[in-house]
């Protein structure tokens, strides 16, 4: 009877649990601050409890004495990742990055290697915080009561991603992360930017994989604003509606939020012709979002990495770009003009430098590779990352409404003048696959 008593209390506090929505994590040794829960290196992940590290193996726990909040840490010479259970929603996460002893250099990306912050590098002794704003997502499409109506049909390569498992997944990483405390909020309030496209956008798990869309995040002020990355790599606008992700987005989209729209590069190939099915869809997903009190945003998608005699991009996308300026200025909807940005940008690159964007790698450059990879669509960090900085500087050229929540991050970015890639800081992920995305 004990026995049977002590698993319903058992069962009882770990569904509590798995509806929690607030999280204090004292990361460190065993001294712990009040309220906190303790996290030191052996704190693998238990679905039980529903938090916890995914792998232990190198990780570090240092106490310095003092305050038992920041005066402990835990650190890795490897990236490491803390998972949490918790329900879909935006949340603000603040973090204690720091050593009271020494200094330290971190990089904080979250799920499928969104980026967050930056080589966060703290003085010795210093502890600094900071605030992130995370979008968690799961397949579940919910009415307005929170009824399950529906599922996205996932992809069988999306049942390995980090932002369909029902876990928030932070990424420590750099050459000396020291994570002290985190501390998990629901934000209830923030302007959602539901981003939709295809593998160019989409959160790429693995290296050298990425787009702009997953760099994004960076280049806004949390709290005030979340990136929920819905693109998926192969997918036109008729396969978005087909697997039910645009239905997931409607029965979340609040008055207020924003919906960029970027497709053309599989659309292109899938037999649709700009006159029909493209230029129907499109329409139809302005005046719903419109509906739905949410700003649609359309961005024309960017060029290839093909180039003519004289090292002038060449248009590989037929008229779909024309089709997307002229249903904006029909529809009288902003417009992120990327076809044109990385046009400029590309050829400030020329040919050779601008396989430094894209997945251009010698043999054996990542693990099981055998052969080089010389992708002329799909971007690596660096390019992804530029990109999204000329997506920014759209936004900031054209004073559109989402200009007062740039933040810091973003500098004026002259596409004629890219940055230098030697410089560009991007300490790689764990995850590597040699793999190309679906769609080219």
């Amino acid at each position: 009877m004990k026995n049977r008593i002590g698993f319903l209390m058992f069962f009882i506090c770990s569904l509590m649990f798995a509806q929690q929505t607030t999280f204090k994590f004292d990361f460190g040794g065993n001294r712990v601050e009040k309220g906190f829960i303790p996290i030191t290196s052996t704190s693998k992940f238990d679905k039980k409890i529903g938090y916890g590290f995914m792998d232990i193996s190198g990780l570090k726990s240092i106490d310095n004495g003092g305050n038992a909040l920041i005066g402990d840490f835990i650190t890795s010479d490897k990236p490491f990742y803390f998972s949490v259970a918790i329900p879909e929603g935006n949340y603000d996460i603040k973090l204690n990055l720091g050593d009271t002893k020494g200094t330290s250099e971190t990089t904080v990306r979250v799920e499928n290697r969104r980026l967050m912050l930056n080589d966060i590098k703290t003085k010795l002794g210093e502890i600094v915080e900071k605030q992130i704003s995370v979008h968690v997502k799961d397949s579940i499409i919910r009415n307005q009561n929170g009824e399950k109506i529906g599922i996205v049909k996932l992809k069988p390569r999306e049942t390995k991603y980090l932002h369909w498992d029902n876990l928030l997944t932070i990424e420590f990483n750099d050459k000396a992360p020291k994570v002290c405390s985190v501390i998990i909020e629901p934000n209830k309030t923030a302007k959602t930017i539901y981003l939709t496209g295809d593998s160019t956008v989409v959160d790429a798990q693995y290296e050298p994989w990425a787009s702009w869309g997953q760099m994004l995040p960076y280049f806004f002020v949390p709290n005030e604003v979340v990136i929920a990355n819905y693109a998926e790599s192969g997918e036109t606008l008729k396969a978005f509606e087909d697997r039910y992700r645009i239905d997931k987005i409607w029965n979340k989209l609040k008055t207020g939020d924003y919906l960029f729209i970027q497709f053309g590069h599989n659309d292109q190939k899938a037999g649709n012709s700009t006159k029909s099915g493209y230029r129907k869809r499109l329409k139809e997903w302005i005046q719903k979002a419109k509906q739905l009190g949410a700003i649609p945003v359309l961005v024309t998608s960017m060029n290839r990495r093909v180039f003519d005699e004289n090292n002038k991009i060449v248009n590989t996308l037929d008229d779909f770009p024309d089709a997307m300026r002229e249903i904006a200025k029909e529809e009288k909807v902003d417009l992120i003009d990327l076809n044109a940005l990385s046009k400029t940008l590309f050829e400030a690159m020329d040919p050779e430098k601008a396989k430094k964007a894209f997945v251009h790698y010698p043999a054996n450059a990542y693990p099981n590779q055998p052969n080089a990879l010389a992708d002329d669509t799909h971007f690596n960090p660096y390019g992804a990352y530029e990109l999204a900085k000329c997506v920014v500087k759209s936004i900031d050229d054209q004073n559109l409404p989402l200009k007062k929540y740039i933040s810091k991050n973003y500098k004026n970015f002259n596409p004629n003048k890219p940055d230098d890639v030697e410089k560009f800081h991007w300490p790689e992920s764990v995850f590597m696959e040699s793999l190309k995305p679906d769609g080219n």
